[in-house]
């Protein structure tokens, strides 16, 4: 008997969901083929077999396991064509719940492991937590559904249909319950421990008849607990700002000959070209001055500075529920329409929510542009076991004297944000001049 176990589809992948099982209880299967489609924190894969033999399905869809969990098991029939239960198969692996006790017991006693009971004798459909969740919150009788998980039973899918939800919107019930209700308990208490005059434990002031809102002087607050890419992002975030010694320097580029070099690509395109953008521009400029830099395209380690052979820039693209970074790979040796629509294809994906961990991963530096917002300059906080970021404002048109003339000129500003333990102030500075000065003048970068 061969376990299978949640694979770790991405470098930051920690947890993952079995969004569907695309081959069913003690059916045969092959090697390679697909077996299950898992839900991580960044994009929805297909997973593969690794043997071949009957399943034994041991995590049902809609639940979430860590990294290295057995989810299922592949092996020879049981004698007499009979199948393992999941709890009876957990029963059989020694899992043990969060209680301590073994899922031996949890199955003689006719609990699965997570604690919901077994089918009633009137055959009515099990429901997984998540499910149980969703219905509880939207009033669906679950009773009521025909369960399409393992062995009849009710999963998340199920719900949603009956339901009429967006898998978007069922998906912001999965983990949340429990922090939901700690946070929500927490807020009530401070809210009437902060109220002047009013006792704790209570919600009114002394020797006041009404009950007093213990919403306070916010209004009534509404808990919104985030997704799980929300959550990774909360995390990684406060993890540099905790570790990461950062520091910024700034510089202003003109950017006229960059707009007219966009302009004239624009000229000599055909209908189905794909124009480059200022941020492609940008793009490729950092990629050609990151060769001449090799420690802003490493990443600090406790042995040493990581020097990375190849220039893959992470460019952020805003998906809906965070701040989503896909990799243009080999950057430096891409020319500017290659660029335009490797940036193109992976901002789509991000948005259609079909981006694969593979295009996430891998990045030596990163893009961030929030020009099209109208911002001025931003302070881009810096990707882990990155050296840099670069962050880029919006262009914008000044008076400016120029050999002793008043023009127009367009600038535009950039903003590095290095980790000062790999990169120093002179480093940071010479970078960011080469990347104004191939800006600049921008012929350089179509050669």
């Amino acid at each position: 008997m061969t376990d299978i176990t949640m694979p770790s589809l991405s470098d930051s992948m920690e947890q993952g969901t079995v969004l569907k099982w695309l081959v069913e209880e003690g059916q045969a299967i092959a090697l390679g083929e697909d077996l299950i489609e898992i839900e991580t924190d960044k994009a929805t894969m297909t997973y593969a077999a690794e043997a071949e033999g009957v399943l034994r399905i041991l995590v049902a869809e809609g639940e979430t396991v860590p990294v290295g969990a057995v989810i299922a098991r592949v092996g020879a029939e049981e004698p007499g064509g009979a199948h393992l239960a999941p709890a009876q198969a957990l029963a059989h692996a020694g899992h043990t719940t969060p209680n301590g006790s073994t899922s031996d017991g949890l199955a003689s006693s006719g609990v699965t492991s997570d604690g919901i009971t077994g089918r009633p004798p009137d055959g009515s459909p099990k429901p997984t937590p998540l499910a149980r969740r969703i219905a509880s919150a939207h009033g669906v009788a679950l009773h009521s559904l025909a369960g399409s998980g393992p062995r009849g039973r009710v999963v998340k899918a199920d719900v949603i249909a009956a339901a009429g939800l967006t898998s978007q919107a069922a998906r912001e019930y999965e983990g949340a319950t429990a922090t939901a209700r700690t946070v929500t308990s927490d807020a009530s208490s401070f809210a009437t421990r902060a109220e002047p005059g009013v006792a704790r434990g209570s919600t009114a002031p002394p020797h006041s008849t009404q009950p007093r809102s213990t919403e306070g002087s916010k209004g009534e607050s509404k808990l919104e607990a985030p997704t799980r890419l929300q959550a990774l992002v909360a995390r990684r975030m406060a993890e540099v700002k905790a570790t990461v010694p950062e520091f910024q320097v700034q510089a202003e580029v003109r950017m006229d000959a960059a707009v007219a070099l966009r302009s004239n690509l624009k000229q000599l395109s055909g209908d189905h070209d794909v124009i480059p953008s200022i941020n492609d521009i940008v793009v490729r400029a950092c990629a050609v001055a990151l060769l001449k830099h090799p420690r802003a395209n490493a990443s600090f380690t406790t042995e040493g500075f990581l020097i990375h052979p190849r220039v893959n820039i992470g460019v952020a693209v805003a998906s809906q529920d965070a701040l989503v970074v896909p990799t243009v790979f080999d950057a430096d040796e891409k020319s500017l329409r290659q660029i335009a629509r490797e940036t193109r294809r992976l901002a789509d994906r991000v948005r259609s929510g079909e981006i694969s961990p593979s295009e996430l991963s891998g990045g030596t530096f990163t893009v961030s542009n929030l020009g099209m917002y109208g911002m001025t300059a931003i302070t881009p906080v810096i990707n882990l076991h990155q050296a840099a970021i670069l962050g880029v404002g919006s262009l914008r048109t000044v008076l400016a004297r120029v050999k002793g003339e008043i023009e127009d000129i367009t600038l535009m500003t950039l903003t590095l944000s290095c980790d000062h333990r790999i990169l120093y102030g002179s480093d940071a500075a010479s970078l960011l001049a080469d990347v104004k000065a191939l800006l600049e003048q921008p012929l350089k970068l179509a050669l």
